[in-house]
């Protein structure tokens, strides 16, 4: 099972579009996760209609239009791995404790936030993923989204991709 990891698109405040490389790993996706900071109704519009499967929720730039549509957590069991999604976990110190505490029925969380790409594991064995954001980089040398497979009820092949400058 084909994943495709983003967060943070914010349009079309940092940008007009969604990059291609992006949207060509959308259709080769089988379940899309997007770990809100939206911004506008029509990329998650846009999201809904090219996924086979989306799995998102809102952050703190997302209005009441996209609060009405999702969730502030998402839960899903995919292959016996269980995620969850969720926008902000608080400061990086202490983020993998933190989280293992307040989802503890859970193999990966997807995260955002922090336009900062991140993967860690959780002492008890939780995985988290950031696949930073497609649209704005901020500090970072490269806007950025993330893949992965899931295969036998485990994670694997986490992949980030750095997107070409626009």
């Amino acid at each position: 099972m084909r994943l495709l990891l983003t967060t943070d698109t914010h349009l079309p405040t940092r940008a007009r579009v969604l990059p291609a490389p992006l949207l060509d790993a959308l259709d080769e996706a089988d379940v899309v996760f997007h770990a809100g900071d939206w911004v506008d109704t029509a990329t998650l519009d846009l999201l809904q209609k090219r996924s086979k499967q989306l799995v998102a929720v809102y952050g703190n730039n997302d209005g009441p239009a996209l609060q009405e549509r999702l969730p502030l957590v998402a839960h899903v069991e995919l292959e016996s791995c269980r995620f969850a999604v969720v926008h902000e976990t608080g400061p990086a110190k202490g983020r993998e404790k933190r989280c293992a505490a307040q989802f503890p029925d859970t193999d990966v969380l997807v995260f955002g936030h922090s336009h900062i790409p991140w993967d860690s594991q959780a002492p008890g064995g939780l995985r988290l993923l950031n696949p930073g954001s497609p649209t704005d980089r901020r500090r970072q040398p490269f806007a950025t989204f993330m893949t992965a497979v899931v295969e036998d009820g485990r994670l694997c092949d986490v992949r980030l991709h750095n997107l070409p400058p626009r």
